[in-house]
């Protein structure tokens, strides 16, 4: 397993090496030892930007490659900014000009 990938990332590479077959949640989390309610919410959020598809209670990488590599590129991009520019925190950028949102 490499260390630098997120949860994300590994459930996506999960599906997408074996794009063959559908997986239960359950099953993703423990392969990849992962919380099952994690995963579950991971997921569903993939599934929002059609890089998965589910049916029952099974779920596969989605059969749209252009999708699937043009999500990639773009969360490569933001990987790579963080790494060479590294990530935002609010509390680094705040000005005296900002206002508090609740």
């Amino acid at each position: 397993m490499d260390e630098t990938q997120n949860s994300t990332e590994r459930i996506v590479l999960f599906l997408d090496e074996s794009d063959d077959r559908a997986w239960k949640a359950a099953t993703i989390a423990e392969r990849l030892d992962l919380e099952t309610d994690a995963v579950s919410a991971i997921l569903s959020r993939l599934k929002e930007r059609d890089l998965v598809r589910h049916k029952g209670s099974f779920w596969t990488i989605t059969d749209d490659e252009e999708r699937l590599r043009a999500a990639y590129r773009l969360h490569r991009h933001h990987k790579n900014a963080d790494g060479q520019y590294g990530e935002e925190r609010l509390e680094e950028i705040e000005t005296e000009d900002m206002e508090v949102v609740s």
